[in-house]
């Protein structure tokens, strides 16, 4: 199933006529329902390069936060509660497409981003590459984390 932006499903029964969704994503949480506490991976990926940006765990609140704002929210297993992307660097994920596995249980977010996805410093956060020497940096980095994100010590 793909959900696309400013493509707006058929109206139903329910809504007497009326669209089932008023803002973008508003009726995400509803397609999508998944069980109380219940996470399911994403892939976040850059809609214009194709570029996979990162991997994240997404619950109901985030698929509301998600539908509420068009923009990537995820549940932070460290910080233990639903974060936007974007919220401390500015580096926010504006949606603009969804896409469900055949499954039903992993979904692609489709996103024009707003800088690097990586806290390191990269655009993504698969930023190295396995070669016969072992790990490498295979990208560039696209930001200073030291300057965007003052409250991590980085030592990775």
């Amino acid at each position: 199933m793909i959900w696309r932006l400013k493509q707006a499903p058929a109206p139903t029964a329910r809504g007497k006529g009326r669209l089932k969704v008023q803002a973008i994503w508003s009726g995400l949480p509803e397609w999508l329902p998944l069980p109380t506490g219940g996470l399911i991976p994403a892939v976040i990926q850059d809609a214009a390069s194709g570029m996979v940006l990162m991997l994240v765990e997404i619950n109901q609140e985030a698929l509301s936060r998600i539908a509420a704002t068009g923009r990537v929210h995820y549940y932070h297993p460290a910080k233990r509660k639903v974060v936007a992307k974007g919220e401390s660097s500015g580096h926010f994920q504006d949606v603009v497409e969804v896409r469900l596995a055949c499954g039903g249980n992993q979904l692609i977010l489709k996103v024009r981003p707003a800088g690097g996805a990586c806290e390191l410093g990269y655009q993504s956060c698969f930023f190295r590459k396995f070669s016969p020497d072992g790990w490498e940096i295979a990208d560039p980095k696209v930001f200073d984390p030291e300057a965007v994100y003052p409250e991590i010590a980085f030592s990775h």
